[in-house]
Protein backbone atom coordinates (compact mmCIF):
# COMPACT_ATOMS: atom_id res chain seq x y z
CA UNK A 1 0.00 0.00 0.00
CA UNK A 2 1.37 3.41 -0.97
CA UNK A 3 2.14 5.76 1.88
CA UNK A 4 0.40 9.14 1.96
CA UNK A 5 2.47 12.26 1.43
CA UNK A 6 4.18 13.27 4.65
CA UNK A 7 3.31 16.68 6.03
CA UNK A 8 5.90 19.45 5.86
CA UNK A 9 5.87 23.14 6.64
CA UNK A 10 6.26 25.41 3.57
CA UNK A 11 8.90 28.08 4.04
CA UNK A 12 8.57 31.63 2.73
CA UNK A 13 10.08 31.60 -0.73
CA UNK A 14 9.61 34.51 -3.10
CA UNK A 15 6.94 32.72 -5.14
CA UNK A 16 4.70 32.74 -2.05
CA UNK A 17 4.88 36.54 -1.71
CA UNK A 18 2.20 38.62 -3.39
CA UNK A 19 3.18 40.65 -6.42
CA UNK A 20 4.56 44.14 -5.95
CA UNK A 21 3.30 45.35 -9.33
CA UNK A 22 5.99 47.01 -11.41
CA UNK A 23 8.71 45.47 -9.23
CA UNK A 24 8.09 42.14 -10.96
CA UNK A 25 8.04 43.59 -14.48
CA UNK A 26 11.73 43.33 -15.28
CA UNK A 27 14.05 41.14 -17.29
CA UNK A 28 13.59 38.30 -14.83
CA UNK A 29 9.85 38.08 -15.41
CA UNK A 30 9.15 34.94 -17.50
CA UNK A 31 6.96 34.96 -20.57
CA UNK A 32 3.89 32.85 -19.80
CA UNK A 33 2.75 30.48 -22.56
CA UNK A 34 -0.99 29.79 -22.52
CA UNK A 35 -3.17 27.90 -24.97
CA UNK A 36 -5.68 30.73 -25.12
CA UNK A 37 -2.92 33.03 -26.40
CA UNK A 38 -1.83 30.60 -29.14
CA UNK A 39 -4.08 31.18 -32.14
CA UNK A 40 -1.75 30.32 -35.03
CA UNK A 41 0.27 27.16 -35.80
CA UNK A 42 3.48 29.12 -35.21
CA UNK A 43 2.32 30.10 -31.72
CA UNK A 44 1.39 26.47 -31.01
CA UNK A 45 4.94 25.44 -32.00
CA UNK A 46 6.34 28.12 -29.70
CA UNK A 47 4.25 26.74 -26.85
CA UNK A 48 5.46 23.20 -27.55
CA UNK A 49 9.09 24.33 -27.53
CA UNK A 50 8.46 26.21 -24.28
CA UNK A 51 7.25 22.92 -22.79
CA UNK A 52 10.40 21.18 -24.02
CA UNK A 53 12.61 23.88 -22.53
CA UNK A 54 10.83 23.62 -19.19
CA UNK A 55 10.86 19.83 -18.97
CA UNK A 56 14.06 18.84 -20.76
CA UNK A 57 16.19 21.93 -20.11
CA UNK A 58 17.50 24.37 -22.68
CA UNK A 59 20.59 22.39 -23.66
CA UNK A 60 18.86 19.00 -23.96
CA UNK A 61 16.40 19.85 -26.73
CA UNK A 62 17.81 17.53 -29.35
CA UNK A 63 16.07 16.07 -32.36
CA UNK A 64 16.14 12.48 -31.12
CA UNK A 65 14.56 13.57 -27.81
CA UNK A 66 11.42 14.91 -29.51
CA UNK A 67 8.10 13.15 -28.95
CA UNK A 68 6.47 13.62 -32.35
CA UNK A 69 3.29 11.69 -31.51
CA UNK A 70 2.69 13.76 -28.40
CA UNK A 71 3.33 17.00 -30.30
CA UNK A 72 0.80 15.99 -32.96
CA UNK A 73 -1.86 15.14 -30.41
CA UNK A 74 -1.37 18.49 -28.72
CA UNK A 75 -1.39 20.42 -32.00
CA UNK A 76 -4.72 18.73 -32.81
CA UNK A 77 -6.05 19.83 -29.38
CA UNK A 78 -6.52 16.21 -28.34
CA UNK A 79 -4.64 16.76 -25.06
CA UNK A 80 -4.12 19.71 -22.74
CA UNK A 81 -0.87 21.40 -21.76
CA UNK A 82 -0.89 19.45 -18.51
CA UNK A 83 -1.12 16.22 -20.49
CA UNK A 84 1.72 17.42 -22.74
CA UNK A 85 3.93 18.03 -19.72
CA UNK A 86 2.95 14.66 -18.29
CA UNK A 87 3.82 12.81 -21.51
CA UNK A 88 7.19 14.56 -21.82
CA UNK A 89 8.03 13.82 -18.19
CA UNK A 90 7.20 10.13 -18.61
CA UNK A 91 9.10 9.74 -21.88
CA UNK A 92 12.09 7.45 -22.25
CA UNK A 93 14.31 10.42 -23.09
CA UNK A 94 13.51 12.20 -19.83
CA UNK A 95 14.09 9.02 -17.85
CA UNK A 96 17.46 8.52 -19.52
CA UNK A 97 18.63 12.13 -19.19
CA UNK A 98 17.26 12.99 -15.75
CA UNK A 99 15.85 10.10 -13.74
CA UNK A 100 18.51 7.45 -14.26
CA UNK A 101 21.43 9.75 -13.33
CA UNK A 102 20.15 11.12 -10.03
CA UNK A 103 19.23 9.89 -6.60
CA UNK A 104 15.69 10.45 -5.34
CA UNK A 105 16.46 13.61 -3.37
CA UNK A 106 18.02 15.45 -6.29
CA UNK A 107 15.31 14.10 -8.58
CA UNK A 108 12.71 15.68 -6.31
CA UNK A 109 14.57 19.00 -6.43
CA UNK A 110 14.78 18.97 -10.23
CA UNK A 111 11.15 17.95 -10.75
CA UNK A 112 9.80 20.56 -8.34
CA UNK A 113 11.74 23.19 -10.28
CA UNK A 114 10.63 21.89 -13.66
CA UNK A 115 6.96 21.11 -12.89
CA UNK A 116 6.01 23.42 -10.00
CA UNK A 117 8.34 26.30 -10.85
CA UNK A 118 9.94 26.52 -7.41
CA UNK A 119 12.71 25.03 -5.28
CA UNK A 120 11.95 22.57 -2.48
CA UNK A 121 10.97 24.32 0.71
CA UNK A 122 13.25 22.26 2.93
CA UNK A 123 14.72 18.81 3.46
CA UNK A 124 11.45 17.57 4.90
CA UNK A 125 9.70 18.18 1.59
CA UNK A 126 12.45 16.36 -0.30
CA UNK A 127 12.07 13.38 2.01
CA UNK A 128 8.28 13.42 1.66
CA UNK A 129 8.36 13.36 -2.14
CA UNK A 130 11.22 10.84 -2.25
CA UNK A 131 8.99 8.44 -0.32
CA UNK A 132 6.38 8.90 -3.06
CA UNK A 133 9.00 7.90 -5.65
CA UNK A 134 9.96 4.86 -3.59
CA UNK A 135 6.36 3.67 -3.15
CA UNK A 136 4.65 4.75 -6.39
CA UNK A 137 7.59 4.86 -8.78
CA UNK A 138 8.59 7.81 -10.93
CA UNK A 139 5.40 7.68 -13.00
CA UNK A 140 3.28 7.91 -9.86
CA UNK A 141 5.46 10.75 -8.61
CA UNK A 142 4.85 12.71 -11.82
CA UNK A 143 1.09 12.14 -11.52
CA UNK A 144 1.15 13.27 -7.88
CA UNK A 145 2.93 16.51 -8.82
CA UNK A 146 0.85 17.37 -11.87
CA UNK A 147 -2.45 16.48 -10.19
CA UNK A 148 -1.59 18.34 -6.99
CA UNK A 149 -3.58 21.31 -5.79
CA UNK A 150 -0.55 23.57 -6.11
CA UNK A 151 -0.07 22.74 -9.79
CA UNK A 152 -3.79 23.12 -10.52
CA UNK A 153 -4.04 26.49 -8.80
CA UNK A 154 -0.82 27.82 -10.35
CA UNK A 155 -0.81 26.52 -13.92
CA UNK A 156 -4.02 24.58 -14.50
CA UNK A 157 -4.60 22.67 -17.72
CA UNK A 158 -3.62 25.31 -20.25
CA UNK A 159 -0.41 27.01 -19.03
CA UNK A 160 3.17 25.80 -19.45
CA UNK A 161 4.95 25.72 -16.07
CA UNK A 162 7.52 28.43 -15.52
CA UNK A 163 9.90 29.59 -12.81
CA UNK A 164 7.85 31.70 -10.47
CA UNK A 165 9.33 35.06 -9.44
CA UNK A 166 12.98 34.47 -10.14
CA UNK A 167 14.95 37.08 -8.22
CA UNK A 168 18.41 35.54 -8.14
CA UNK A 169 20.35 32.73 -9.71
CA UNK A 170 20.04 31.31 -13.18
CA UNK A 171 16.78 29.87 -14.55
CA UNK A 172 15.89 26.37 -13.42
CA UNK A 173 15.76 25.04 -16.96
CA UNK A 174 19.46 25.85 -17.43
CA UNK A 175 20.57 23.60 -14.57
CA UNK A 176 21.83 20.31 -15.95
CA UNK A 177 20.62 17.24 -14.08
CA UNK A 178 23.59 15.04 -14.97
CA UNK A 179 26.29 16.46 -12.71
CA UNK A 180 25.28 15.79 -9.15
CA UNK A 181 28.08 14.95 -6.74
CA UNK A 182 27.32 11.24 -6.84
CA UNK A 183 27.20 11.22 -10.66
CA UNK A 184 30.47 13.12 -11.10
CA UNK A 185 32.46 10.12 -9.93
CA UNK A 186 30.92 7.92 -12.65
CA UNK A 187 30.84 10.29 -15.62
CA UNK A 188 31.27 13.93 -16.42
CA UNK A 189 34.16 16.35 -16.19
CA UNK A 190 35.79 14.53 -13.28
CA UNK A 191 36.56 11.47 -15.38
CA UNK A 192 36.72 13.05 -18.84
CA UNK A 193 39.34 15.65 -17.97
CA UNK A 194 42.59 14.91 -19.86
CA UNK A 195 44.59 14.61 -16.64
CA UNK A 196 42.35 11.82 -15.39
CA UNK A 197 42.43 10.24 -18.83
CA UNK A 198 46.23 10.07 -18.73
CA UNK A 199 46.16 8.61 -15.26
CA UNK A 200 43.47 6.13 -16.27
CA UNK A 201 45.22 4.68 -19.30
CA UNK A 202 48.92 5.10 -18.63
CA UNK A 203 49.56 4.75 -14.92
CA UNK A 204 50.56 1.34 -13.56
CA UNK A 205 48.23 1.75 -10.59
CA UNK A 206 45.26 2.34 -12.84
CA UNK A 207 46.21 -0.65 -14.99
CA UNK A 208 46.31 -2.89 -11.94
CA UNK A 209 42.92 -1.54 -10.85
CA UNK A 210 41.31 -2.44 -14.18
CA UNK A 211 42.59 -6.03 -14.20
CA UNK A 212 40.05 -8.68 -13.17
CA UNK A 213 40.58 -10.80 -10.12
CA UNK A 214 42.84 -13.75 -10.77
CA UNK A 215 44.62 -12.16 -13.69
CA UNK A 216 48.32 -13.18 -13.60
CA UNK A 217 49.34 -9.62 -14.47
CA UNK A 218 48.18 -8.54 -11.02
CA UNK A 219 51.08 -10.52 -9.57
CA UNK A 220 53.74 -9.31 -12.00
CA UNK A 221 55.48 -7.19 -9.35
CA UNK A 222 55.61 -10.10 -6.91
CA UNK A 223 56.91 -12.42 -9.61
CA UNK A 224 59.66 -9.95 -10.52
CA UNK A 225 60.94 -10.04 -6.93
CA UNK A 226 61.38 -13.83 -6.97
CA UNK A 227 65.04 -14.87 -7.35
CA UNK A 228 65.15 -16.96 -10.49
CA UNK A 229 68.87 -17.85 -10.22
CA UNK A 230 69.31 -21.61 -10.24
CA UNK A 231 72.16 -23.78 -8.97
CA UNK A 232 73.42 -26.34 -11.47
CA UNK A 233 75.90 -29.28 -10.97
CA UNK A 234 79.54 -28.66 -11.81
CA UNK A 235 80.46 -29.26 -15.41
CA UNK A 236 82.82 -32.31 -15.06
CA UNK A 237 83.61 -34.39 -18.18
CA UNK A 238 83.13 -38.15 -17.88
CA UNK A 239 86.69 -38.86 -19.07
CA UNK A 240 88.15 -37.28 -15.96
CA UNK A 241 86.33 -39.58 -13.52
CA UNK A 242 88.28 -42.57 -12.15
CA UNK A 243 85.55 -45.19 -12.09
CA UNK A 244 87.83 -48.06 -10.91
CA UNK A 245 88.82 -46.34 -7.73
CA UNK A 246 85.25 -45.30 -6.98
CA UNK A 247 83.85 -48.85 -7.23
CA UNK A 248 83.75 -50.35 -3.72
CA UNK A 249 85.90 -53.42 -3.09
CA UNK A 250 84.27 -56.70 -2.06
Amino acid sequence: MALPLLTYKPSSQNQRVKSFGTADLNEDTPYIYRVEDAASPAEIRDLIWAAYRQVFSEHEILKFNRQITVETRFANRSITVRDLIRELAKSEAFYRLVVSVNNNYRLVEICLKRFLGRSPYNKEEEIAWSIVIATKGFSGFVDALLDSEEYTNTFGDFTVPYQRKRKEGRPFNLVTPRYGEDFQEKAGTVTTDWRFTLDRYYSAKSLQRRLPEGDPRKFSDMAAEVNTKRYYAQNIPASSIDYLNKVPRR
